[in-house]
């Protein structure tokens, strides 16, 4: 997994590529609650994720409990098929906020 963090209209984007899964998953954790914990809408850009599992998935959960603890919105956009169908397989796709683009996911954090 490789990520790429930026600031945009307010907001923390992070840019996720390749597998989430086990062997990243602690990276992935440190990054999202790292940018959690600024105090800022955070949105992690999935589309060039090829394949997530449970520990990445969880780890979406966790920034978005650490978020909404706070008082901080925090979203998916650009989610790609593979990580879609895993969502929706563990019936959390109703759980997150996700939009179909990085535009249209930083245009609701405003």
């Amino acid at each position: 997994m490789d990520h790429t963090t930026s600031e945009e209209n307010g907001a923390i984007i992070i840019t996720f590529e390749g597998d989430v899964d086990l062997d990243s998953s602690p990276d992935c954790r440190k990054v999202l609650l790292e940018s959690v914990a600024k105090n800022m809408p955070v949105l992690a850009d999935l589309s060039g994720v090829t394949y997530i599992d449970s520990s990445g998935i969880a780890c979406m959960v966790e920034a978005l409990q650490s978020a909404r603890k706070s008082g901080h919105e925090f979203a998916l956009a650009g989610v790609s098929d593979a990580a879609m169908r895993v969502l929706s397989l563990a019936r959390l796709d109703s759980v997150f906020a996700i939009h179909e683009s990085r535009e249209a996911g930083l245009k609701s954090l405003d």
